[in-house]
C-alpha cells in the first residue's frame, strides 16, 4: 500500500457569495474552529497558489463575513465565488490530547495488539449516527470498517506512524 501524503495546506473555509457592494464575501466554515476566521490575516485562495491578505468582519448566521486585500467591489469578490481557503498546516489549531484531525491519521499502519499488520487507514467515515469509523484497506479494493471507540481503538502513536486495535471476532471479515 502506497503512503498517504500529508496536507501541507488545509482547507479551512469556502467562499459561497459577495457580501454587499465593497467586495467582502460570505464564507462557509468547514473548521471545527470558525473562531480562527477572527484573528486570521492571510490565507491561500483557489488551488493554494494565491496568497492573499484578509480581514474579519463579522459572523451572519452560519457563515463568516472576510474582505480581502484589493476586493474593492461586488464584481471582485463574485470572482473569488466557490474558492476554497486554505491555511498552511503548522496554523492549524491545536488538539486537546487524544483528539486528532483526520489528516494526521491518514496512512497510519492499523496493527493488533501484537503488532502484526492489519492494514492502513485510508479515510474516516463522519456519517455513522453512533460514531466515527475508520476506513482501514488490508489490500488494493479490500477495506474494513474499524468503529472510532476505546473498545476498538487501543493506541493512536502518530509519532511511530500506527493504530492499535483489538478487533472482535467478525469485524476484519466480509
Amino acid at each position: 500500500m502506497a503512503d498517504t501524503p500529508k496536507p501541507e495546506l488545509v482547507r479551512i473555509g469556502q467562499v459561497t457569495a459577495p457580501h454587499g457592494v465593497r467586495g467582502a464575501v460570505r464564507v462557509f466554515p468547514v473548521t471545527d474552529f470558525p473562531e480562527r476566521f477572527t484573528t486570521l490575516r492571510r490565507v491561500l485562495v483557489g488551488k493554494a497558489d494565491r496568497p492573499m491578505g484578509v480581514r474579519f468582519r463579522g459572523f451572519v448566521k452560519n457563515l463568516i463575513i472576510l474582505e480581502f486585500d484589493g476586493m474593492e467591489d461586488r464584481n471582485q469578490a463574485e470572482s473569488l465565488r466557490g474558492q476554497d481557503l486554505f491555511v498552511p498546516r503548522s496554523e492549524v489549531h491545536p488538539l486537546p490530547e487524544g483528539y486528532y484531525y483526520d489528516f494526521d491519521l491518514y496512512g497510519l499502519d492499523v496493527v493488533d495488539p501484537a503488532g502484526t499488520l492489519l492494514g492502513r487507514l485510508v479515510d474516516v467515515d463522519h456519517n455513522s449516527p453512533a460514531n466515527d469509523l475508520y476506513v482501514v484497506e488490508t489490500a488494493p479494493g479490500t477495506r474494513y470498517l474499524v468503529p472510532a471507540v476505546k473498545q476498538f481503538v487501543k493506541e493512536i502513536d502518530l509519532a511511530a506512524g500506527r493504530i492499535v486495535i483489538a478487533p472482535i471476532p467478525g469485524l476484519l471479515e466480509d
